[in-house]
């Protein structure tokens, strides 16, 4: 845009002077209008960035949030887990102590059963014993009765 003027009596030609800084004003505003632009766009584009620089800290907590919720839903699993298992074991001890119980009892009632059984066959024994010894001792009464029937008849 380096201009060199024609140059008259009155100095430098005022046409050529007056159509250079036309010029120069026109590239001037040409400029200026692209400065309006540019800054305009580059507040644009920082409103941009920190609408998204607000988006990503948004994100950022979210994703956060989302894993202590994880972490805590894991530790609350895991808790929860443990106790089921925990009360798996007591009620299976439980269990396994009434079976204990009840076996015992079981086992018990048969040793009372078995003595009752024994104490039954020495009293049915010592019983049949009785009524054996009563039978020998009819059959002697009726053998004396017998005899002494005979000896009275002769």
């Amino acid at each position: 845009m380096v201009s060199k003027f024609n140059t008259s009596i009155q100095g430098y030609n005022k046409e050529e002077v007056n159509d250079f800084v036309r010029e120069v004003t026109k590239e001037y505003e040409s400029m200026l209008k692209k400065l309006k632009i540019s800054c305009e766009t580059v507040e644009s584009l920082k409103n941009e960035l920190k609408y998204y620089k607000n988006l990503e800290s948004t994100l950022n907590r979210a994703i956060l949030i989302a894993e202590e919720s994880t972490s805590n839903i894991k530790k609350v699993a895991f808790d929860e887990s443990k106790m089921i298992v925990e009360d798996a074991k007591r009620n299976a001890t439980k269990v396994i102590n009434n079976a204990l119980v009840k076996a015992e009892r079981i086992e018990k009632e048969a040793e009372s059963l078995q003595r009752k059984v024994v104490v039954y066959k020495r009293r049915f024994r010592a019983l049949v014993e009785d009524q054996l010894d009563e039978l020998e001792s009819f059959d002697d009464n009726l053998r004396s009765y017998t005899g002494s029937l005979k000896s009275e008849q002769t």
